[in-house]
């Protein structure tokens, strides 16, 4: 029997607007997302780049996070180069989602994705140092810590470390098969 959550990942629907828009306006979490100074967006000017996104991604594939039919999240691949075969993957969930499994669950999901269909070779990720939660669950996904932008984040009102992490499709494909 399975003790990972049952996370889906799927396309955004009108009915996760309310929960995705909670997690981009939230202040407490916004140097984990974002690289530039906190700010509330408006409603219909956040939704109209949303569905700007979704209509031309580029190189970018996001999906929901779905736990039991209601949206707790969101995770993506950015800047996939085709040619060299790697893409940064991000990750965000409301509160009530956190520290449960659902994020290392979405992750495997996503890994998955970015490995088997979109024929990527290498994933990367920023995270900043003092975010130790998510630090232990991408170690979990197999992510391993490649370098540190040493104060390189205003976060808080303190500088912050920021620690690269990267995984190989080789890796991933060991860490997959022990588990």
């Amino acid at each position: 029997m399975s003790t990972r959550p049952a996370v889906t990942l799927r396309a955004r629907t009108d009915a996760d607007l309310d929960a995705l828009y909670s997690i981009a306006t939230d202040l407490d979490t916004w140097e984990e997302r974002n690289p530039g100074r906190p700010a509330v967006p408006p409603r219909t000017a956040w939704e109209e780049r949303l569905t700007a996104r979704e209509a031309d991604p580029g190189s970018n594939r996001g999906f929901v996070i779905d736990v039991a039919g209601e949206a707790v999240g969101n995770v993506g691949l950015f800047e996939i180069d085709e040619v060299a075969r790697h893409a940064e993957v991000g990750i965000a969930l409301i509160p009530s989602a956190r520290g449960k499994g659902i994020g290392t669950e979405a992750m495997r999901q996503i890994l998955e994705f970015g490995f088997v269909r979109g024929n990527l070779r290498r994933v990367h990720l920023e995270v900043i140092a003092s975010n130790a939660a998510a630090i232990r669950s991408y170690e979990k996904a197999g992510f391993v810590v490649e370098g540190r932008q040493r104060e390189h984040a205003w976060v808080r009102g303190r500088y912050e470390d920021i620690v690269r992490m990267g995984l190989l499709r080789d890796e991933w494909r060991e860490n997959r098969a022990a588990d």
